[in-house]
């Protein structure tokens, strides 16, 4: 048997899945449409849709994140499709602050946080409601944005208040399936004083995980090999300290400061008991492992903005940030009489440090034309270090590795830093009060080194031109073209050796210095229909990208000349798909405040294995999803309720190793919440996720050597359950 006669034939049910759930959106959307057009009005011709703050007063929100919910479009719904696995998602977006997300940026007062770890998307729930102008949902492109390429961009515009200040806060406590009960807190002040706008946050909280593996093999006979029980527990205790300051020096300039100050102590156990069938009578092997994990990390930024007289701007932004991660995997086997003997000690660190500055001037050319040109600068620097330690009859005891022989392990502590210059021009080009063109063009230089156990430099340049067009047929109706070569950012962890926390037969992964950026040309098609009356939102994307350098795994050489895989760049491939969804308030039934939103993902790709020179899909690369959240608001209850329904498309997800072939496929997710609002404005919520209780499974075909060889040796089935998560929240300001 080979290993391609293992592949099931699950392409028939992953389309069939795809196309009802396809049927039924395209279903819905045709009956409500004819309904909703009927209540149609003309809006002025413009790309910027506008909600001031009286629109939100019947929901009685908290928090601007409590009025962006209510927009149709812009509720949170969770996860969203995906691509590829680990070592290179071939749908992220590029990399640098101007690159864009595609999605929707959040911008305050029309600027974003000059940050990474701490964005802007996080101050919403920090910034009460009372201090909320307006939101504006923009949809078109300007040289006078802060962000660029980017789907739309919400700016939240507050109020310009002489003197005033709130605080708000939060307390919650979650249960978890393992009985674990755990408490949290939220609290932070924001205001204004003069021209000095402020926000601190202090938080502290648990990140509770546990979960419940099964699993069971056969040999490649297909006679009975063993079953695993598995429990993981992750407890996870987080402090974090953020700060957001903002002032007007003159009406023409303004400076702004962000910080970041996080420390996390996470303490991992693992249980493990294992049958083996192969023997008679059966025998047991019993484990458990323990996970120390503390990990600090800060952020530090600013930008500095000066318009002059003839509306020229000159912006400078710098950001430093640092994450600092020490982990330790200790596995013991345990005994009948309940004494322990070390078997495994595996030890790893690393320190990433990231430090960039942007200047950039824009200035008008002709009447509707701008031009922003300026350079960017970036340094990011992993320091990471790695020792192992096996049990061996006749090796040599070292207590650096506890008490263990330690082992040989290539590429284990190594030093790697990326200097990246890129200097770009963006033209922005109001062509028609319709129609707007921003087009981008990027060089990017850097040279990656690696020092330490191996030694190796290398430089790339790339050119990365854009182009996004977008016309308003209607001013309910946009359609935007875009495309765009983009760098996707490396993960610089897979440049060196490293824990391997997915498979319990393998310690480490290895690392490849040789690793380089893969390239995709994208290209996108969207279309967007603003419903009359604010009933609500559809959008439509289709999307196909050309990969270049594609990272997935590869054979890597070491000292031992064992057989270890790492990311590495296998060849070209191809994307394509298309993505639907709607946000529409259900007057239509007489229920104008339940607002209902579907999503539907349908995509696919393709590549070269490099192992059996097969073609297939990328890593891990989920064929599709299926959303379905909504949020029912009873003003006169002071009442609100939702639900989120998520179901990936299954079939044909495989990640292909040097020694194993893997198949995953996951159960749909519910998640369930209620909120009430009391008289004093303090919000009550009550949070199910995961009621289904979905199981997340695993089929692993195991050979003998490597796959290419065709020797099957062993076939495992494993499931892993998280259980029903509740949560009790309480929100409030003064």
């Amino acid at each position: 048997m080979t290993s391609t006669d293992l592949l099931p034939a699950f392409k028939t049910k992953a389309l069939v899945r795809a196309l009802r759930a396809g049927c039924q959106v395209v279903a819905f959307v045709a009956l409500t449409l004819p309904l909703l057009a009927q209540a149609q009005e003309t809006n002025a011709d413009d790309s910027t849709v506008v909600y001031p703050a009286d629109y939100f007063n019947q929901w009685r929100p908290i928090t601007a994140q409590d009025m962006l919910d209510r927009i149709p479009g812009q509720e949170d719904s969770g996860p969203s499709g995906g691509g590829g696995g680990p070592g290179g998602n071939p749908s992220s977006g590029g990399r640098g602050l101007g690159s864009g997300s595609g999605g929707t940026e959040i911008m305050v007062n029309g600027k974003r946080t000059a940050g990474k770890n701490n964005q802007t998307r996080g101050l919403l729930d920090r910034i009460t409601s009372d201090q909320v102008r307006e939101i504006q949902i923009i949809r078109g492109t300007s040289g006078d944005l802060d962000v660029r390429g980017s789907g739309q961009v919400v700016n939240v515009v507050l109020f310009e208040e002489l003197d005033s200040s709130s605080i708000s806060y939060q307390v919650r406590g979650e249960y978890i399936q393992d009985d674990t009960i755990n408490a949290g807190a939220l609290a932070s002040i924001s205001g204004q004083s003069g021209g000095l706008d402020y926000l601190f946050s202090l938080e502290n909280g648990p990140r509770y995980r546990n979960s419940h593996a099964s699993e069971s093999s056969i040999l490649g006979d297909f006679s009975p090999n063993d079953t695993i029980v598995e429990e993981t527990t992750n407890d996870n205790v987080y402090n974090t300290f953020s700060m957001n300051l903002g002032y007007a020096l003159t009406p023409n300039s303004s400076i702004r400061f962000n910080g970041l100050y996080e420390m996390q102590d996470a303490d991992g156990d693992v249980d493990r008991l294992t049958t083996d069938l192969t023997t008679t009578p059966e025998s047991y092997l019993v484990e458990r492992e323990n996970t120390p994990n503390e990990r600090d990390n800060w952020e530090v930024g600013g930008d500095y903005e000066l318009t002059f007289g003839n509306g020229d701007r000159f912006k400078l932004l710098g950001i430093a940030n640092e994450n600092d991660s020490d982990r330790l995997r200790e596995r013991y086997q345990v005994f009948p009489d309940n004494t322990e003997e070390l078997n495994l000690y595996l030890d790893t660190g690393s320190v990433t440090q990231e430090r960039i500055l942007r200047t950039s001037y824009t200035t008008d050319l002709f009447d509707g034309q701008s031009v922003e040109f300026g350079i960017e600068g970036a340094q990011t620097i992993l320091d990471s270090k790695l020792a192992l330690g096996l049990l061996e009859e006749d090796g040599t005891s070292d207590p650096e590795v506890g008490g263990l022989t330690r082992q040989v392990v290539t590429n284990a502590n190594s030093k790697v830093e990326e200097l990246r210059f890129e200097p770009f021009v963006i033209h922005n080009w109001t062509v028609s009060p319709k129609m707007s063109v921003e087009s981008t063009l990027i060089f990017e230089a850097s040279e990656i080194s690696q020092s330490g156990d191996v030694s190796n430099e290398r430089d790339f340049e790339f050119i990365k031109p854009k182009v996004d067009v977008r016309y308003n047929i209607t001013p309910t109706f946009q359609v935007r073209g875009t495309i765009e070569r983009i760098v996707n950012q490396l993960s610089f962890s897979d440049f060196v050796s490293s824990n391997d926390n997915s498979d319990v037969d393998s310690n480490t992964i290895g690392g490849n210095e040789n690793l380089r950026q893969q390239t995709q040309w994208r290209y996108s098609f969207n279309s967007e229909y603003r419903l009359p009356n604010d009933v609500g939102v559809i959008n439509t994307e289709l999307f196909y990208a050309a990969h270049d350098d594609v990272i997935d795994w590869i054979q890597v050489p070491t000292t031992d000349g064992s057989l270890v895989s790492a990311n590495g760049n296998i060849g070209d491939g191809t994307e394509y798909g298309a993505n639907i969804n709607a946000s529409i308030r259900m007057g239509m039934i007489g229920m104008p405040n339940l607002l209902v939103s579907p999503g539907l993902n349908v995509q696919d790709s393709k590549v070269t294995d490099p192992f059996l020179g097969i073609e297939r899909r990328f890593r891990n690369y989920q064929r599709g999803r299926f959303t379905l959240t909504f949020r029912h608001d009873i003003p006169e209850w002071r009442v609100n309720w939702g639900a989120q329904y998520f179901d990936r498309t299954d079939g044909n997800m495989f990640q292909y190793d040097i020694g194993d072939i893997e198949f995953n496929v996951g159960e749909p997710r519910y998640n369930l919440f209620a909120e009430y609002v009391d008289t004093r404005g303090i919000t009550y919520r009550l949070d199910l996720q995961n009621l289904s209780d979905n199981a997340q499974c695993r089929d692993r075909y195991r050979f003998a050597g490597a796959i290419y060889d065709g020797v099957l040796e062993e076939i495992e089935s494993r499931c892993t359950n998280t259980g029903i998560e509740l949560g009790f929240f309480v929100n409030g300001t003064f």
